[in-house]
């Protein structure tokens, strides 16, 4: 009894109040620093098989760039650019809990939010994250002359300048952005402009207005009217709102990012990550903004086990609601028949771990996506051209088999680590008024995607990809449940990738040579079932290099709330397709 007792009162958590120290809501000054003492303190009281609370009460409190804990990460799918300024940066904790209490966290200047590293079963919940002053800046047009230009006024919140060669530009603390290109939205409904996509904004020339507006007699673009929202991008994205890295068994819950310059999380080479009321979304209906942040609202690079996003609102964003995948390593060199040399190859992608001792590994030929020889498995893992995994691109790896020789540097092949592969599952989510794609999935391991609502993503609402030319996104789908769902017009402007409401497009640039098949491989590989498709245009699944597809029991509702304008035909329109049933 005494002992059992004891374990009960061993479990109990401390607990942490943020008011204790010096955090309190609704004060306008900076915590950063605040902050810092207190994770300083928790960590030197911290023991291994402790449990601890973190809570904080409900208001606002303002994190800025002083003061702040500075940081180099290498972080997947961003700038890879260092130092970071981080607002709460959690590491090398288990068994914590985060509690912001209905908090809602603003951050001033260049900013990542959150941090949570090297760490196990931990939660983080009841918070938003905000900036006061984002990146991207909001205008409204007033007048567009096709021969003048346009006018427009920027939103009460930006902060602006015409620059002293007649640019107009963004600016914060320790910032500015001249941005080269944007998005329109309808001023009404907050979506986003049929038929425009992605649309220049050039500022050269611009000057202010004698009313204080801004024209710029370059910028010409007749799709754009009176009245429309328009947010300017720049192209940078060098922090999301979360990061998650290395981490096992994380959950999230009751958390809104209403902005990032980056994606709204990113999570990269996790196991186990759970979203439950995660969203990436405006403040409400009143909210004068109609964009959220400037790149994915969720994306998991290198992860396993199990990602699991359910019950979130994930609106307004410039790219995917979720996009999970792996990354290939590109082959630049065959010392040995089981010695290579990988590289990561895109810009935004390179610096942290790629795999470990005995993960598997599968090799691809770039030119027809098709796997080469058996799959082998990681003997040693070393960074090749620096001393250190962080800020490492390429990675000497010897395999325990011998690697098939067709495999060398001379023709294009990528590795694919399997084992940092997940199970995901995609459940009860909203997604709407957004950029380019719904959602994106590129993992052998099981996908289910049920009873969301894909309500006007502007693009292609669920895309299958695979890449190892451009992006480097691995690998092939061979278990897709989509079904329950409700695709709402989708395809109202056009980006990559958007042939059809739901696409399967990997990107395979000799298509003709390929003897094999890149997703699926078996008999109802790719279930798409149970659906309704509310439609004012015709394509509705685009497939290319399939074995095994499904399309079963889905209603098809067509409207008139556009103009049909897709340049394909057809509903269904297959490449290289086997064991397919449409009925």
């Amino acid at each position: 009894m005494f002992l059992g007792a004891y374990s009960i009162c061993a479990q109990e958590p401390k607990v942490y109040h943020a008011s204790n120290y010096g955090l309190r809501p609704g004060c306008t000054k900076n915590v950063s620093k605040a902050w810092g003492k207190m994770w300083e303190a928790i960590r030197s009281e911290y023991q291994s098989g402790d449990s601890i609370v973190i809570r904080f009460q409900k208001g606002t409190y303002h994190f800025h760039e002083q003061g702040a804990a500075v940081r180099e990460y290498y972080i997947s799918n961003h700038d890879q650019t260092n130092p970071k300024k981080v607002g709460i940066a959690l590491e090398n904790i288990n068994r914590m809990e985060l509690d912001g209490g209905g908090a809602q966290f603003i951050f001033h200047g260049r900013m990542l939010p959150f941090s949570l590293l090297h760490s196990e079963n931990c939660t983080l919940k009841n918070f938003s994250i905000d900036f006061v002053n984002p990146h991207i800046a909001q205008v409204e047009i007033v007048e567009n002359d096709p021969q003048r230009g346009v006018t427009f006024r920027p939103a009460p919140w930006v902060q602006w300048r015409i620059s002293k060669d007649s640019v107009f530009e963004a600016l914060g603390e320790g910032w500015t952005v001249r941005h080269g290109w944007g998005i329109a939205f309808e001023k009404e409904t907050k979506r986003i402009a049929y038929n425009t996509g992605d649309r220049g904004c050039p500022t050269k020339g611009a000057y202010r207005t004698k009313d204080g507006l801004v024209h710029a007699p370059a910028w010409k673009d007749a799709k754009l009217k009176p009245g429309m929202a328009f947010v300017m991008r720049g192209t940078g994205r060098p922090t999301p709102g979360i990061f998650l890295s290395e981490n096992v068994n994380t959950r999230l819950e009751n958390i809104r990012v209403h902005y990032a310059e980056g994606m709204g999380l990113l999570a990269q080479l996790c196991e186990n990550v759970t979203l439950d009321s995660f969203n990436v979304c405006l403040k409400g209906e009143e909210d004068p903004r109609y964009f959220t942040t400037q790149a994915d609202a969720t994306h998991f690079s290198g992860c396993k086990g199990t990602i699991v996003s359910r019950n979130g609102l994930y609106e307004g964003m410039m790219d995917d609601a979720i996009n999970v995948h792996g990354t290939y390593l590109k082959v630049v060199r065959r010392i040995d028949d089981r010695t290579l040399i990988g590289r990561y190859m895109h810009e935004q992608s390179w610096g942290f771990r790629w795999g470990t001792p005995g993960d598997e590994v599968q090799f691809v030929k770039a030119s027809t996506m098709e796997t080469v020889g058996e799959t082998n498995r990681i003997v040693s893992i070393q960074p090749y051209d620096t001393g250190r995994t962080e800020g490492a691109r390429e990675f000497r790896i010897v395999f325990e088999q011998t690697v098939d020789p067709l495999v060398h540097e001379e023709e294009g092949f990528g590795m694919e680590n399997l084992t940092r592969t997940p199970q995901v599952v995609f459940a009860g989510n909203t997604v709407r008024n957004n950029r380019a794609r719904g959602a994106l999935f590129s993992t052998p391991k099981q996908v289910l995607v049920e009873n969301n609502l894909f309500d006007h993503t502007s693009g292609t609402a669920i895309l299958l990809c695979g890449d190892c030319n451009g992006w480097y996104e691995s690998g092939a789908c061979r278990d897709v449940q989509i079904r329950g769902n409700r695709f709402v017009n989708a395809l109202t402007s056009l980006y990559q990738f958007t042939n059809a409401v739901i696409s399967i497009y990997p990107e395979i640039p000799e298509l003709d040579k390929q003897q094999a098949y890149f997703h699926g491989g078996k008999e109802g590989g790719i279930v798409i079932e149970d659906n309704v498709f509310d439609t004012f245009d015709l394509p509705l699944l685009y497939a290319k290099s399939v074995d095994g597809l499904v399309f079963r029991r889905n209603e098809i509702r067509t409207n008139m709330e556009y103009p049909p304008f897709h340049p394909s035909g057809s509903r269904f329109l297959l490449e290289k397709v086997t064991n397919a049933r449409i009925e």
